[in-house]
């Protein structure tokens, strides 16, 4: 399993068009890891759409993707609910530590 880890490459979520980089990047890998730090602060703030965009854009690719926010709790209450949902999604999870999120990105 192939995976890009954004930070590696200085690639950051801070808008829309910024998507398609991050996708145009991943196409030969399984999987993505975006740290906290690889997001901007729109994409905590759902009605930016950035995260909705991202997750529907990794889904119609079946594209893996790991998002590592140790404490979804300290932004909204619906960012929350947000990430405890994808808790068991197939292509798509929050972890508190990134060496869990490589884990279930190297699965097959």
């Amino acid at each position: 399993m192939q995976t890009l880890i954004a930070a590696d490459y200085n690639l950051r979520v801070d808008s829309m068009p910024y998507i398609q980089t991050l996708l145009e990047s991943a196409y030969s890998a399984d999987g993505v890891l975006l740290l906290k730090g690889d997001l901007s602060p729109a994409f905590f703030d759902l009605r930016s759409g950035i995260a909705g965009e991202l997750f529907q854009k990794c889904t119609n690719c079946r594209l893996k993707l790991a998002l590592v926010i140790p404490e979804p709790a300290s932004y909204s209450e619906r960012f929350t609910e947000l990430a405890r949902e994808h808790t068991n999604h197939k292509l798509i999870r929050f972890f508190a530590l990134e060496s869990d999120a490589l884990k279930w990105l190297e699965k097959a």
